[in-house]
């Protein structure tokens, strides 16, 4: 049965292939954006324009609009947008699906010698700082982490929302992936850089952008709730990962050790100090299947190859 559906954030990456999937599975889209950048929809969707960030404007937006049966907010950063959510949508929503992140589980630290289950991160118990200036841009990748756990705890306390919480792997996706992590892997190894690492065993979990937004949707037409983790099997670390690159590009690579380790991210952006893998065995146990990161990486670093060319 088609649904009525709302995305927040959906013109670009994850957020446009997730509405792609959703039209293309004959549901009604809506998109709320600030309306800077295109899509390519037309008159396929319908869109409310409105900055996330601005209560009033949410809630002027939506007054008379809904009930949605679905609502995906990628736009879900901090405590302070989701008491936006809340206010905004509270009895408007019959499901809301927040996306989150592997991130999430970095404030459990790192090396970890068990793939992490949604259990071990206890959001309940999470402290919320409403007073930080969490919208401060200036503060963006600082805050990213304790944003994230900070949400998913203000929504899970305040209860108002039928709430699910899809931790997503680092997803890896072709040039249009805006983070450029990956290109940074293929342009070093393309320039015959040397990828300096902290820790060989230091692995984390991936999965690909397609496979994201199909996880997404599939998330939404479920009844369950609370967090579940979404990642390929077959862990990598930025050691293998560059590896991987090198036998894809058919290049040799270079490679040094850093000790001791640098903070994380320093020395690339997948440079960890210890192994971050999911546990999805919550996803699978509910009938999810997500493949392995076999299947799809090679061919995602080729599309980067393509383009550094």
């Amino acid at each position: 049965m088609p649904k009525n559906v709302l995305v927040i954030g959906g013109t670009r990456y994850i957020g446009k292939l997730l509405v792609q999937r959703l039209l293309r599975a004959g549901h009604r889209v809506t998109i709320a954006t600030r309306g800077y950048a295109p899509d390519p929809f037309g008159d396929r969707i319908a869109r409310v324009r409105v900055d996330r960030r601005n209560e009033t404007a949410m809630r002027n937006a939506f007054a008379h609009l809904g009930p949605f049966d679905i609502v995906y907010d990628q736009m879900c950063y901090n405590p302070l947008d989701a008491a936006i959510a809340v206010r905004t949508f509270a009895g408007k929503v019959g499901r809301y699906v927040m996306a989150s992140t592997i991130d999430a589980y970095r404030a459990l630290g790192f090396g970890h010698a068990d793939p992490l289950r949604e259990s071990d991160l206890a959001v309940e118990a999470q402290r919320i700082d409403t007073g930080y200036p969490w919208h401060d841009p200036c503060r963006a990748t600082e805050c990213y982490v304790a944003g994230k756990v900070q949400a998913e705890a203000y929504l899970v306390r305040d209860g108002a929302l039928p709430l699910v919480t899809p931790r997503l792997a680092h997803v890896l996706g072709g040039p249009e992936d805006f983070t450029g992590r990956l290109a940074h892997y293929v342009e070093l190894a393309r320039m015959n850089g040397v990828l300096e690492y902290s820790n060989p065993d230091a692995v984390l979990s991936f999965m690909p952008l397609q496979g994201a937004a199909d996880f997404l949707v599939w998330v939404g037409m479920q009844d369950f709730t609370g967090p579940v983790n979404a990642a390929c099997d077959g862990a990598l670390s930025a050691k293998s990962l560059y590896e991987r690159v090198g036998a894809v590009l058919d290049t040799p690579v270079r490679m040094r050790r850093r000790v001791p380790p640098a903070e994380m991210g320093r020395l690339s952006p997948f440079d960890v100090p210890g192994a971050m893998v999911l546990d999805t065995s919550r996803a699978q146990a509910l009938g999810y299947r997500f493949g392995h990161c076999e299947d799809w990486i090679d061919d995602t670093i080729q599309l980067h190859d393509l383009a550094f060319v």
